[in-house]
Parts: C-alpha cells; sequence; structure tokens
C-alpha cells in the first residue's frame, strides 16, 4: 500500500506549517518513525518557505490580457499566488517536491551542484558553493540537502519555476500501518 497527496497553496507563510502537519499526520498515520519525520517535514518547511519567498510575484493576479484571474484556476499549481506540495509513501521510501512559478534557479540547474566526495556524504568542496557562514539568509537549501538522502533541485520544463525534490529512505514504527512485506 502507498500513501500520494498533492496540496495547491497560497504563497502565505501561514501556509508552510499547514504543509508540515499534513506531512506529520500522514507519516505518524502510516507509522513512520518519528525521527525520519522530523527530518522531512523540516526539509519540507525549508522548501516551502523558499517557494513562498522566491516563488512568483505576489500581486501577479494578471493573466497576461489585463483580466485578473482566480489562482486556484490554473490546474498546474503554478499561478505565481501559490506553489504545489507532493507527496509519495510508497512503503520504502517517502518522495516529495515542491514546485513554483518564480523565477527558477539560475543557468546551471540550481543554487549548487550537489556531487558528492566519495564515501564522505560532504559536497565536494570544487563544487559547492554555499553561503558564507555570517550571512542571514540562504542555508534552507543545504538543510534540505543535508537531510534527504536524494536531493534534485531543477527549474521546471518549458515554463517559469523552480522544483525543489528530495525523498528519504523510511524506517518504520513497529505498529506501522504502511511496513513493506
Amino acid at each position: 500500500m502507498s500513501i500520494w497527496w498533492s496540496l495547491h497553496l497560497r504563497r502565505d507563510a501561514a501556509s508552510v506549517p499547514l504543509a508540515r502537519r499534513f506531512l506529520l499526520g500522514t507519516m505518524e498515520s502510516a507509522g513512520v518513525d518519528p525521527d525520519i519525520s522530523f527530518d522531512l517535514s523540516l526539509a519540507l518547511s525549508e522548501a516551502c518557505a523558499n517557494a513562498v519567498e522566491h516563488g512568483g510575484e505576489h500581486d501577479g493576479t494578471s493573466d497576461g490580457t489585463g483580466k485578473a484571474r482566480d489562482a486556484w484556476e490554473d490546474p498546474s499549481a503554478t499561478a505565481s499566488g501559490q506553489y504545489r506540495v507532493t507527496a509519495y509513501l510508497d512503503g520504502e521510501k517517502c518522495r516529495i517536491e515542491v514546485a513554483d512559478s518564480g523565477p527558477g534557479f539560475p543557468a546551471g540547474g540550481g543554487p549548487y551542484t550537489v556531487e558528492r566526495q566519495s564515501g564522505s556524504g560532504l559536497p565536494d568542496p570544487q563544487y559547492a558553493s554555499y553561503p558564507p557562514v555570517t550571512a542571514e539568509e540562504g542555508r534552507g537549501l543545504c538543510l534540505i540537502e543535508q537531510l534527504a538522502d536524494h536531493v534534485h533541485f531543477g527549474n521546471r520544463p518549458g515554463c517559469p519555476g523552480a522544483v525543489v525534490s528530495f525523498d528519504k529512505v523510511l524506517k518504520w514504527r513497529k505498529d506501522a500501518l504502511l511496513m513493506v512485506s
């Protein structure tokens, strides 16, 4: 058995804890280990906060014709006033994707390359460009990378927007409903 859900959320700070609580509730009901649930919920919070902050214009409600449109009419959840969160729990792992309609990542696909040093689990210093220690922001994507097993930062194909997807192998409580058989 697996669980799949998708939320279309307004780009508002209040949507971040909503998405986090939805994920935590799903994982608790399924029987996912609380430490794994916490890691994924923190990574999701960072991805959602980035979508709220950078995911498009807050007042971009025009459809290009000068006519205002409702942000919820766009089925792809990429109207500038919203973003999409999708989660899959499939028994072995949880995969989460957050997509927005902002400018996307710079050419090259992401804020930094996530190549790792062999065996160390750490990004290769020749590729990574983490924010300076004194920076007041910019650590969210680095945090997602450390909390998840696999991370992909990229742009939406054929249209504006960024996609942050990550997954983590799940551990289960003994009384888990979805435990791999």
